[in-house]
């Protein structure tokens, strides 16, 4: 009784830990893992990443950028820090590319206040490889959208972050993605599969443009989906043990779970 007590307080978070704990609570505990986790490893075609899902529909998700002094919080570990007490920071990743000052280059939305506007310049570099896209968060939904798309239809979002390039684009991958191409670095990106959840995911080793779209495409069924950065690429998952250091971060993007 008390084991079904504390299965039952479980239920409530993320969307594939309240899966498995409903089928503990139908199929018995002894049907019922040891642990669910909203972060795993996997391998696609050789290369190794990792992917964490989660539902907007039950878990916070927020973006984050300053601090209570107003400049750039910078690291997962000063992100941890700046919650509430009580609050945990149960997932974090860098959120988008960002300036020579850690200011988000795009679109920026925090609690509702657009704190950058979007950017639909042209230029160079990834971000200007068009289209470009928005990851957005508000009223229990999370969704990946062309910038351009996301200004006409304007969501309902409470946080989002604008990046680039789109890695898959209405169940295709970029048309400027190509197979062939050799340029590999660490990656990190997110979607939205088609079941309403989160996915973000991040390569532990150097991958092509074309091997991450593929990726998300392919594997993690996200109809659409947002290159966030390379390089700085970097992770923050306690239930795996990771806390990736890497250069000071603008935007970043975390799961926060409230305290009692």
């Amino acid at each position: 009784m008390l084991i079904l007590a504390i299965l039952k307080s479980l239920v409530g978070r993320s969307s594939p830990c309240k899966a498995i704990l409903l089928s503990c609570l139908t199929l018995g505990v002894a049907a019922c893992p040891a642990q669910a986790r909203s972060c795993d490893d996997l391998t696609q075609d050789g290369k190794h990443y990792t992917v964490c899902k989660f539902d907007p529909r039950q878990d916070d998700i927020r973006t984050f950028w300053r601090g209570p002094t107003g400049a750039p919080l910078g690291s997962f570990s000063a992100l941890a820090a700046a919650l509430p007490a009580g609050d945990r920071l149960a997932f974090a990743m860098n959120g988008g590319m960002y300036d020579r000052d850690n200011a988000p280059v795009g679109l920026y939305i925090e609690k509702t206040e657009e704190m950058r506007r979007a950017n639909t310049r042209s230029g160079g570099g990834n971000f200007h490889l068009k289209p470009n896209g928005v990851f957005f968060v508000g009223g229990g939904r999370a969704g990946v959208m062309e910038t351009t798309h996301f200004l006409k239809e304007r969501p309902s979002a409470d946080y989002a972050t604008q990046s680039g390039p789109m890695l898959v684009v209405g169940g295709k991958i970029h048309p400027r993605i190509h197979a062939d191409g050799v340029s590999e670095k660490s990656r990190n990106g997110v979607g939205v599969d088609r079941d309403g959840l989160a996915v973000f995911a991040i390569s532990n080793e150097p991958v092509t443009f074309h091997a991450f779209a593929d990726l998300f495409h392919d594997t993690l069924h996200c109809d659409n989906a947002l290159f966030l950065d390379g390089s700085v690429s970097a992770l923050y998952a306690p239930e795996l043990g990771r806390d990736d250091f890497t250069l000071p971060l603008g935007p970043m993007i975390g799961v926060v779970v409230k305290g009692k």
